[in-house]
C-alpha cells in the first residue's frame, strides 16, 4: 500500500488537481486519492486541515506536505526516477520543464475565460481579448513538440508536459477552440489514455454542480 495521499477537488471542474493526478496515475505511481468538494460560495474548511494554503491539490507523504500541481509532479518524479514522469534526454526534459512552467504561469486568458468542465457539453462561447492568442501558442507548443519526438505524446511516451496541459485538451475541446488537424488527434490521444479515461469516469459520477462563474 502507498504511504501517498493525494488531495484533489472536484474532478469535473478541479484543473490543478488533475494535473499531478494523470501524472501520477499515466506513470503507474501508486497513490490514493482523496476528493475533498468545493463547498461554493463559503469555501470548505476542510481544505485547511490538510493543505498549508488552503487550497487543492496537495499530496501527503508521511510528514512531508507538498502543495502545487508542479512541485509535487516533481517531488514524485524523485521518488519514482524510473516511473519516467521527465524525459529521459535531457535537453527534452529541459524543454518539457519549460512548456510546463509556461502553462502554470500563462495563458491567463483561456484559463479565466474556458474553465476546464468535463460534463459539458461542446459549444462555442464569446471569447475575450487574449484567448484566441493564448490557443495559438499552445497548438505551437504541441505541434513544435510533437514534431521533434514524433508522438504520440508531447515528448513521445506521455510525460509530466502533458499532464500539465491535459487540461486544456478539455478546454479546447468543449468551447470548440482549434481545429488544428494535428492538435485535434494529440487531443484524441490524451482523451484515450486509460488515466484520462479513469479521471473523467470519475468526474461524470460525481453529484456534485457547480456553476460556470464560480467554476
Amino acid at each position: 500500500m502507498s504511504d501517498l495521499t493525494l488531495y484533489v477537488g472536484n474532478k469535473n471542474y478541479s484543473s490543478w488537481s488533475f494535473r499531478p493526478w494523470i501524472a501520477m496515475e499515466a506513470a503507474g505511481v501508486p497513490f490514493k486519492d482523496v476528493v475533498i468538494p468545493f463547498d461554493f460560495a463559503a469555501g470548505n474548511p476542510e481544505f485547511r486541515k490538510i493543505s498549508p494554503t488552503g487550497r487543492v491539490p496537495v499530496l501527503h507523504h508521511g510528514d512531508v506536505r507538498v502543495w502545487e500541481s508542479l512541485a509535487i509532479i516533481e517531488y514524485v518524479a524523485e521518488l519514482f526516477p524510473e516511473a519516467g514522469i521527465w524525459p529521459n534526454d535531457r535537453a527534452a526534459r529541459a524543454e518539457a520543464r519549460a512548456i510546463s512552467m509556461e502553462m502554470l504561469s500563462g495563458f491567463r486568458a483561456l484559463r479565466g475565460a474556458c474553465p476546464m468542465n468535463i460534463r459539458r457539453a461542446p459549444g462555442e462561447i464569446d471569447l475575450p481579448e487574449g484567448v484566441s492568442d493564448d490557443v495559438a501558442r499552445i497548438e505551437a507548443i504541441w505541434k513544435a513538440a510533437l514534431a521533434r519526438s514524433g508522438g504520440p505524446f508531447l515528448f513521445g511516451a506521455f510525460s509530466a508536459a502533458d499532464a500539465m496541459y491535459a487540461p486544456v485538451v478539455n478546454r479546447f475541446e468543449i468551447y470548440r477552440l482549434t481545429k488544428d488537424e494535428t492538435v485535434l488527434a494529440y487531443m484524441a490521444r490524451v482523451k484515450a489514455h486509460p488515466a484520462w479515461q479513469k479521471w473523467q469516469a470519475a468526474a461524470l459520477a460525481e453529484p456534485w454542480i457547480v456553476p460556470e462563474d464560480e467554476a
